[in-house]
């Protein structure tokens, strides 16, 4: 009787042989079929928790890492995530861009940035390109960006999912980070005032910005609450950048009744602040309080260290991402919240 000759093991992980593992390779060595395994590495909870497991550790021990490309054939979108943003702050971006990353970090998913301007005609057409070309799985809306409806419009009629960050809820909760602009400024106007300031002056933002609006109406309501009235010519907008910084501390400061204080809508136009106060002989804290907005690592490297108003930045990235791929886990009740608190260091004191 002949005898037959026992098959090879079906176990051999294939990285024996120099090849990378496949999905078909890896649903053959666990003995689950391919659909189990792409449930799997897309995080389905239609999965047992011990074939999950069971499956997972055969992935680490053969090398397997899943390929975003024919994820994104099989599922008609790719595993990509986008981040589209008009706003002159480099740290921010850079902020935001970390908190996301923080996101979607063993996920599966990756960032990709469309830098935009909000101002130039079909910037949303270009944004539309940008997203289908791309076939995101959604995308995150960065201030100013974020606060344009038609963009919003734009994306919800082809159908991509999108959070976007404001200061203020603009669209419904499961789609927004609100990050509450107005209280922080509050708190840097009430801070003033608990030192005794009174002829304090404003930097704001562009106007063209909600966050300019909340950050403005916040601080002058929270005087006026105390019976202090802001004059408009202690109110000079600026654009968010260092130089327009610069160029509202000369107005504020080249007169001989100079403000006591000066509240900033970033920590960019602080620095510019802290500058014309440095060229023009102006103690800080002794002469001029300076408050910031942000509390970006530039805040503790001026010196004297920038008081500032903290709203989380980084964890304000992360939460928008995990909303785009972890839509089930995020309630959508209310909207997710980031609440800012004023960080004090040594660039206040009470007036002379």
């Amino acid at each position: 009787m002949p005898v037959r000759k026992k098959p090879e093991s079906s176990a051999t992980p294939p990285a024996s042989s120099g090849k990378a593992a496949t999905i078909n390779d890896i649903a053959r060595l666990s003995g689950v079929s391919k659909k189990t395994v792409s449930r799997i590495i897309n995080h389905s909870p239609l999965v047992r928790k011990d074939t999950r497991e069971k499956v997972e550790a055969l992935m680490r021990e053969v090398g397997y890492v899943p390929d975003p490309m024919a994820r994104g054939l099989a599922f008609r979108r790719s595993f990509l995530i986008g981040m589209v943003y008009d706003n002159p702050t480099a740290q921010y971006i850079v902020n935001m861009q970390y908190g996301a990353l923080d996101a979607l970090r063993d996920s599966g998913f990756e960032l990709v940035v469309h830098p935009c301007d909000s101002r130039s005609p079909g910037y949303i057409d270009g944004v539309r390109r940008f997203v289908q070309q791309q076939k995101l799985h959604g995308v995150m809306l960065i201030p100013r960006a974020s606060e344009d409806q038609a963009l919003a419009d734009m994306l919800a009629e082809i159908g991509v999912r999108y959070t976007r960050i404001a200061s203020v809820s603009m669209d419904e909760p499961s789609r927004m980070v609100v990050t509450h602009d107005r209280n922080g400024a509050a708190e840097a106007a009430e801070y003033l005032l608990s030192l005794g300031h009174t002829d304090i002056a404003l930097i704001t933002g562009p106007s063209a910005y909600r966050s300019s609006h909340e950050r403005t109406s916040g601080f002058v309501e929270a005087l006026a609450q105390r019976g202090i009235e802001l004059p408009k010519s202690r109110i000079i907008e600026a654009g968010y950048t260092f130089e327009s910084g610069v160029a509202a501390a000369e107005k504020l400061l080249s007169g001989k009744q100079r403000p006591t204080a000066i509240f900033t809508g970033n920590d960019e136009m602080a620095a510019g602040a802290y500058k014309v106060a440095l060229r023009a002989g102006i103690n800080i804290p002794r002469q001029l309080s300076i408050v910031g907005f942000d509390d970006s690592p530039l805040a503790s490297r001026l010196w004297p260290a920038l008081t500032s108003v903290r709203r989380n930045t980084r964890d304000t990235g992360r939460i928008a991402a995990a909303m785009l791929i972890h839509p089930d886990t995020v309630g959508a009740l209310s909207a997710a919240s980031i609440r800012p608190h004023l960080v004090i260091r040594d660039s206040c004191q009470p007036p002379e």
